[in-house]
């Protein structure tokens, strides 16, 4: 059983795809080593760029995980992950540099390959120019002139029209961010006027709660008085109920000292 998926299941995952790597980096660079063509090289040298930059990835996610548990391992499987990691980092400098060692011959290939095309148009160029007159040097000389100036006013047109797109972009910019201090502002009026109308509604509804106190006062006041002058007029002989002020006492009933029946 690996030791490593003893400790973590992640860092097997992880060591397993390191290997497969590796092994497809060695296999990369023998092939390298059999193919002649320069085009063929350069992309087989990309294909293991790519897979040396997926290592590099990897073993910075083994290096993540393993400070994750660092805090759960035993000194001895602290050492055996730090050693692990450091062979991996050793194997693929190794790599690294075997592909910069290839790198460099292949460009020097190229400037071998151009070095000598270009000494025998040179000497071509040479050679034409010995055969023709002086007319058709002039007349070659002014072509390429024009040729040259006709280059000069698009490079002119292409720069007027970049400066004319840096000028729109600025201008963009500049209302937009006028447009984004407008809206601030707008929004700390909006927020004053929000505080404002808070405290407007607690004022008010302090007002209201107030009144409701005082209406319910006054309802208890007329109920009470409500209730004496019914008392008063179902007992109007009870003295004591003291006579409501501003209500008339009620009517007293004559006896007649003679009865004629």
């Amino acid at each position: 059983m690996d030791p490593l998926s003893a400790i973590s299941e992640e860092l097997a995952e992880i060591d397993g795809q390191i290997t497969d790597i590796f092994r497809a980096l060695s296999n990369g660079f023998q092939k390298l080593e059999k193919i002649k063509d320069s085009n063929r090289q350069s992309r087989q040298l990309e294909e293991l760029t790519d897979k040396m930059r997926d290592c590099k990835r990897l073993i910075k996610e083994f290096d993540r995980e393993v400070k994750n548990i660092e805090r759960v391992n035993d000194p001895d499987t602290s050492r055996m992950l730090s050693e692990k990691k450091q062979t991996m980092i050793k194997e693929l400098n190794s790599y690294v540099a075997l592909k910069k060692q290839y790198a460099s011959n292949l460009e020097n290939k190229k400037i071998d390959l151009f070095d000598g095309p270009a000494e025998e148009y040179g000497e071509q160029n040479v050679l034409l120019a010995s055969s023709m007159t002086n007319q058709q040097l002039i007349d070659n000389g002014n072509q390429m002139m024009d040729e040259t100036d006709q280059a000069i006013e698009r490079s002119k047109k292409v720069i007027h029209e970049t400066i004319n797109v840096g000028t729109e972009t600025a201008a963009a910019l500049k209302a937009q961010t006028e447009q984004m201090s407008r809206i601030v502002n707008e929004l700390d009026s909006i927020h004053f006027s929000i505080k404002k109308a808070t405290k407007l509604v607690k004022e008010i509804g302090r007002q209201v709660a107030t009144d409701r106190c005082i209406m319910g006062l006054l309802v208890l006041v007329v109920i009470g008085v409500i209730a004496i002058i019914i008392v008063k007029l179902v007992h109007p002989n009870n003295k004591d109920i003291r006579d409501i002020p501003g209500l008339a006492p009620p009517a007293m009933t004559r006896k007649l000292l003679w009865n004629p029946n």
